[in-house]
């Protein structure tokens, strides 16, 4: 009798794998991040709005009239008065206060950033006796108050005839800020490599030329940021114009947003006030927004190697 094979049994299907569930400690980590992340984004939102809205109020008010800013503080303008920016331009001399300042913060700009970055690449770059020495100089000159100085620096500049001129401001602001310059374009220029220099020695290059078409090219990030700093500071310095520049025609605009104020009186100008006020403050605004990108690359760049 012939029997049949019997084919043999299919393989059982394996079951469905099942997911596994995460440990109770990433859990916790995870529900951590997003509370946390929610709570950084508030506090971001928040100060946006601290910062912003004041911003936005001052340009409001600036195309506003005065009873209008007065009664309805918090409504939008009816229309947009630009007279309001013409009488603070011309009346209030503002367009003499703006010329003014351009003048002085962009010629001490370069001369600090110029100055500055040189001292910078010798004391990075370069072991020499009193480097370290020089180098703690210009930290302590970052600690050391500004209005300590004024009654010294005044008796200093009338005897060099540089009282109540652009020249002597320009000369003041370059000291003022050449501390901070050397600290970090030192550590800037610390970071930056060095074979490219010594390529450049062995091709002939002295050290002027591999400075001035190697190495500067290279630190352009850091001379970015460090002059939005300055910037910022040199526009917006009051004491050493208030004490060293008493010349009417030689005004800055700080100066003269504290003359726009004080000379209204019983008067009460705030629109032309507010349109004084948005002039000064458009440049900086501007210069921020044209460089934000390279400032952050400069502020990094000098942390990574």
């Amino acid at each position: 009798m012939k029997t049949t094979d019997t084919p043999p049994a299919a393989p059982a299907a394996d079951p469905a794998p099942v997911a596994k569930e995460p440990a109770p400690a990433a859990k916790e980590k995870s529900s951590e991040g997003q509370v946390l992340n929610v709570f950084s984004h508030g506090v971001l939102i928040i100060w946006a709005i601290l910062v912003v809205l004041p911003l936005l109020w001052a340009v409001m008010a600036s195309f506003k009239t005065d009873d209008s800013i007065l009664s309805t503080p918090w409504a939008l303008p009816d229309k947009l008065h630009f007279e309001n920016w013409s009488r603070a331009w011309s009346q209030a001399h503002m367009s003499d206060y703006f010329f003014n300042t351009i003048v002085v913060v962009g010629c001490s700009l370069v001369g600090t950033l110029l100055l500055g970055s040189m001292a910078a690449y010798v004391l990075a770059r370069f072991d020499f006796p009193g480097n370290r020495f020089i180098y703690f100089l210009f930290i302590g000159g970052m600690s050391f108050p500004i209005i300590l100085a004024l009654v010294p620096l005044f008796f200093v500049m009338n005897n060099m005839a540089l009282l109540n001129t652009r020249h002597g401001l320009i000369m003041v602001y370059i000291a003022y800020s050449l501390p901070f310059t050397v600290f970090f374009l030192t550590s800037f220029f610390r970071t930056l490599p060095s074979s490219v220099a010594e390529a450049a020695m062995l091709d002939g290059a002295s050290h002027t030329r591999t400075f001035f078409q190697v190495m500067l090219p290279m630190a352009k990030p850091g001379l970015i940021s460090v002059g939005i700093f300055n910037f910022l500071g040199q526009w917006n310095q009051y004491m050493l114009p208030t004490v060293l520049n008493t010349e009417p025609k030689y005004r800055v605009l700080s100066q003269g947003l504290v003359e726009l104020a004080t000379s209204q009186g019983y008067k009460g100008d705030w629109s032309g006030l507010f349109a004084g006020l948005v002039m000064a403050m458009l440049p900086v605004l501007a210069a921020y927004i044209i460089f934000q990108r390279q400032v952050v690359a400069g502020l990094t760049a000098g942390a990574v190697k």
